[in-house]
């Protein structure tokens, strides 16, 4: 008994063996590149295959994935309106690829002060009618370069800027001045 499992356990495992290199070649790498204004930067990308995910993982390492026709999708880290770039890819068998995105980025930083002095509020970022998010007041973040309009809150009371150009490579810097 115990030498006919051992064996079927030996065959088991060489039939393995020998399946691994036939499975490996089904399969490529991708690796991913991300920059912002043409720096190196962070981020994580994600492949699709239609609208199914088939693998996700971060810039910089390599993505083992079986061959095929994807869509990767390429995400910024860090910046507030959490840019993305879709690009096709194509996985070859045994071999490895790269795809690369450059996000156009800048700064925007909203000010808050009442009477002259620095004061707690905060603002509301929109682009195209739609929140992105909020700052806190001198609290600076990285926005896609574009317009947006801008609602600073102090209290009940609100200053609005509209029209504001966030450019690449740019700090945009806003005063909302309340009394």
């Amino acid at each position: 008994m115990i030498g006919s499992g051992y064996t079927r356990w030996l065959l088991a495992l060489a039939s393995l063996a020998l399946a691994l290199p036939a499975l490996a070649q089904g399969r490529g790498t991708l690796n991913c590149k991300i920059q912002e204004n043409g720096e190196s930067a962070s981020g994580t990308i994600s492949l699709l295959e239609g609208e199914t995910e088939v693998a996700r993982g971060t810039c910089g390492r390599p993505l083992s994935v079986p061959a095929g026709n994807y869509t990767a999708v390429l995400a910024l880290d860090g910046a507030l309106d959490g840019p993305e770039q879709r690009k096709p890819v194509t996985v070859a068998a045994g071999k490895g690829g790269e795809v690369s995105a450059d996000f156009a980025t800048g700064i925007l930083e909203v000010k808050i002060q009442r009477k002259g002095r620095r004061a707690a509020g905060m603002a509301i970022i929109r682009r195209d009618g739609k929140q992105i998010g909020t700052l806190g007041s001198g609290v600076a973040a990285h926005l896609s370069e574009g317009t947006y309009e801008v609602v600073a809150r102090y209290r009940k009371q609100e200053k609005r800027f509209e029209a504001v150009r966030v450019t690449r490579g740019e700090r945009v810097s806003l005063d909302a001045a309340f009394e």
